[in-house]
């Protein structure tokens, strides 16, 4: 604190001698009077004894935007600071959350024994730099009410709250973080600039490559909950209420470098000088936007609109940038939908809808009141419904859904049947419950594992696939061949003498929370539940539409049984090109190719639709089996290679 003083005595005594110096010339200030307030504040609040986080506003003046352009800026020009991108995430809002607050609350009315210990392990993620400043200082408990009237921890995940992780950070979950108390702050850049954070902010800025890891965030994005039965009592067990950190780990990203941050806090092809005010510095890259972007579309939305009540102080163009990003990932980088008619027969068509993950965790993932709804309804010429599996109804609800929880399908030949990608949580009855601290089983994991998810991976305990989606054997499934990161759903659609041509309209939509979670909630009170029972009630719950396909479906090319859909010569090659021909007006779209063990040794995908296709078989003398897939069904045909 000395070394401090004098430090603040010399450069105030500086100041005072060069303003002194005169100068008629009129000077346009380097800094606004907005930056100039905030280096002030800077100035007299350093970090202090007893204190070991600060709020984002410290940050704000030389990571925010700056307004001579110079720093925090892309090639062209463009602001992307920090301060900016972050103030509008679910990250920065995680402690003003809403729904959050009112789950705490209801967790706490329905175990109220339990409220000190719920309250201090919820806020140890939302509020984390409110939650472990108290746990420093020696308090045992960190709950609501401390929190309302705590600026660290009302700061949400702050820049502090991440940056201070130690480097031992993915040995500890469920908001267990290993927070370095040395007051140093980490960054992902070598030799940084020391001095002026530690003049004005009392830390030490220190390269360390964690930063940079997927791990960094593994401490709150796996948490497991112990479980109390029906009367508040601990059973002793323990549930997973989410892990997408160990689903990352059960996929093939880590194999191929990509991270976390990879998504969520994308990339910049441009160097960036990081630091308003400081001319001199080296522009650093890679440059990490702090988007924070995930698939909480609904609850950015809700926020934004009720800003006033939660004392949420951000633009609305900022809360737009966000939700235009949002909306980009679950709309882009997700999933993939594709739709393949088979046939028709017996007055029943034959459709399979494919779903690809693109993620690296499973889809959805995180809080498990988050779904996904695949939607598909037949029409015919004259518009009318023929047949619709996954609707709404106006309320946002999926129309027939069991009252209990939907059953995973691997093939839907009913309209009250829907398939619905979720994680269901059940009580010591395994009956259905939203109350985190009653979950004791799981009742259905169906979530679209990532490529590269295996049962066989040493995390796969805390990722479990329920049994109903692990016996379909195209979930996550290539011929019994795990991790390809892919469900395929069958409908068979009864016909009942309509004729076409139809049009199949094919839609996936994402819920982050729908109704049918809130319903345990809202039938207690308190300030927190009143509040967001009346912004929910208010608010648009259409579910987000992520990807459609439509198409038509003609009778003219509905097959009958025994009408072939290829032709492929030699059934015997000595070494010469396999040649497929589409016939009776067909196309083919893919051909892979299986060893007799069943291992896929080749996969042909042509750039466009085909009528003919040509195929070398490399692999050694033996029998392999063709499937082919085409416009009007798929395949398989035997060919001997015998050189």
């Amino acid at each position: 604190m000395r070394h401090y003083l004098i430090a603040l005595f010399c450069l105030g005594a500086f100041i005072l001698f060069v303003s002194s110096i005169p100068d008629d010339q009129p000077r346009s200030r380097f800094h606004s009077p907005a930056e100039l307030e905030a280096l002030q504040q800077r100035v007299h609040s350093p970090l202090v004894p007893g204190e070991w986080y600060m709020t984002s506003a410290s940050c704000r003046g030389c990571h925010g935007h700056d307004t001579l352009g110079l720093a925090n800026i892309n090639e062209n020009g463009e602001d992307v600071n920090l301060f900016s991108h972050w103030e509008s995430s679910m990250m920065a809002l995680s402690a003003k959350d809403p729904l959050w607050r009112a789950k705490v609350s209801q967790e706490i009315l329905v175990n109220p024994g339990h409220a000190a210990e719920l309250q201090d392990k919820c806020t140890s993620c939302h509020a984390p730099m409110g939650r472990y400043n108290s746990r420093f200082r020696g308090n045992a408990h960190y709950g609501l009410t401390d929190l309302y009237a705590d600026s660290l921890g009302l700061d949400g995940v702050s820049c502090a709250g991440c940056h201070t992780i130690d480097s031992t950070v993915g040995l500890t979950f469920s908001g267990e973080i290993p927070y370095d108390t040395t007051r140093t702050i980490y960054g992902p850049f070598t030799f940084p600039m020391t001095g002026p954070m530690q003049l004005y902010e009392g830390y030490t800025p220190t390269y360390s490559p964690h930063m940079d890891r997927s791990a960094v965030c593994s401490s709150c994005h796996t948490l497991i909950t112990n479980t109390a039965d029906l009367n508040g009592n601990a059973t002793g067990g323990q549930f997973v209420e989410q892990a997408t950190y160990h689903e990352y780990l059960n996929s093939n990203y880590p194999a191929n470098s990509i991270k976390c941050q990879t998504c969520h806090m994308p990339q910049l092809p441009d160097p960036v000088v990081i630091a308003n005010g400081y001319i001199a510095l080296t522009p650093r890259y890679p440059f990490n936007q702090h988007t924070f972007a995930g698939a909480n579309h609904f609850m950015l939305q809700l926020i934004r609109d009720n800003k006033a009540a939660l004392d949420v102080q951000v633009e609305d163009a900022r809360f737009d940038s966000t939700l235009a990003a949002t909306a980009q990932l679950l709309q882009e980088r997700s999933v993939s939908l594709s739709v393949n008619f088979d046939s028709t027969a017996s007055d029943t068509s034959y459709y399979q809808v494919r779903l690809e993950n693109k993620t690296g965790h499973k889809f959805p993932s995180g809080y498990p009141s988050r779904r996904a709804v695949l939607q598909f309804i037949v029409l015919d010429n004259a518009g009318d419904t023929v047949f619709a599996s996954g609707r709404y109804d106006s309320d946002a609800r999926v129309t027939d859904e069991d009252a209990g929880f939907e059953s995973h399908h691997n093939v839907i030949t009913r309209q009250d049947q829907a398939q619905i990608y979720e994680m269901v949580m059940g009580d010591v009855n395994y009956d259905f419950t939203s109350v985190l601290e009653r979950a004791a089983h799981l009742l259905k994991d169906n979530r679209i594992p990532p490529a590269g998810f295996t049962t066989s991976h040493y995390a796969y305990d805390t990722v479990a696939i329920s049994a109903d989606a692990l016996a379909d054997p195209d979930f996550n499934k290539d011929n019994a061949t795990e991790g390809t990161g892919v469900d395929i759903v069958h409908f068979h659609v009864p016909l009942n003498g309509a004729v076409g041509p139809f049009r199949v309209i094919t839609s996936l939509y994402y819920q982050s929370v729908p109704p049918k979670w809130l319903d345990e909630m809202f039938t207690l009170n308190s300030a927190e539940i009143d509040s967001f029972r009346h912004m929910f009630q208010n608010a648009d719950k259409t579910p987000f539409l992520m990807l459609r396909d439509s198409q038509w479906v003609n009778t003219t090319s509905i097959r009958p049984l025994n009408i072939p859909l290829v032709d492929l010569y030699p059934t015997v090659s000595t070494g010469m090109p396999v040649t497929i021909k589409a016939i009776n007006g067909n196309k083919i779209l893919a051909v892979d190719c299986y060893s007799a063990s069943g291992t896929r040794v080749q996969a042909v995908r042509p750039s466009s639709k085909t009528t003919v296709l040509e195929i070398q078989l490399d692999g050694s003398n033996g029998y392999y089996f063709l499937r082919i897939r085409t416009e009007q069904g798929d395949t398989v045909r035997k060919v001997l290679l015998n050189r």
